[in-house]
């Protein structure tokens, strides 16, 4: 039987610290939060493995990110203790749960029922509070709780997240993976108006729905 405790720091000291994660925030947070129970028992032993793990019904399109990506995403996001945070592609709900560790309150948006539902389930049995699990099209947002300080993306987007950046605060952050197989991971800042975008290290994931490049017309 695995001892998710000790998989758990394994995880953290092997796969997170070295990949030049520091920050505490992040590591405590990471060491906390009980990442197999965000997946079916049958497939708990894979939680602390280095690699993108697929949850519900859509197979490899729909993942909890490797750990050495999310952690390196949420490092560069800074999310400071009164942050307000949209988790874009909440799946299951692990990233909500290492978010509420950081930030003052999280909205967790997920399109795909199932999933919003296991969301629910395993924060609720966690005792997680300020996040609110919300269902809708991940692409548009959720304009509801905005503006935002923090918008995560969990997974790729092949186009500009154009509804998401008019939902940031003025100094707000976005990050995520542009582009797929290599993609890279990007933040995105808004500041007096304008966006810019910066890369900050290679990664890949699964494109997430809504954020697919539409399909070139062909005669």
């Amino acid at each position: 039987m695995t001892d998710f405790a000790v998989a758990r720091r394994m995880m953290v000291d092997n796969q997170v610290r070295t990949s030049d994660v520091t920050d505490t925030g992040v590591l405590t947070a990471m060491l906390e939060v009980p990442r197999e129970r965000f997946l079916p028992p049958a497939r708990a032993a894979l939680a602390y493995l280095d690699l993108d793990v697929s949850v519900g019904s859509g197979g490899g399109r729909r993942c909890m990110l490797k750990p050495m990506v999310l952690a390196k995403l949420l490092q560069a996001a800074e999310i400071g203790a009164t942050d307000r945070v949209l988790d874009v592609g909440a799946a299951t709900g692990y990233s909500a749960a290492v978010l509420a560790r950081l930030s003052g309150s999280v909205v967790a948006l997920e399109q795909d029922e199932a999933l919003a539902q296991q969301a629910r389930e395993a924060l609720t049995a966690l005792g997680a509070s300020h996040i609110e699990v919300v269902l809708g099209p991940l692409a548009q947002g959720w304009p509801a709780g905005a503006p935002y300080d923090v918008i995560l993306l969990n997974g790729a987007t092949e186009v500009a997240p154009r509804a998401l950046l008019g939902q940031l605060k003025d100094g707000g952050r976005l990050l995520g993976i542009e582009g797929n197989a290599p993609g890279k991971a990007t933040i995105y800042r808004a500041g007096r108006g304008e966006i810019s975008a910066r890369a900050i290290f290679d990664a890949a994931a699964p494109v997430l729905p809504g954020f697919e490049r539409p399909a070139a017309f062909v005669f």
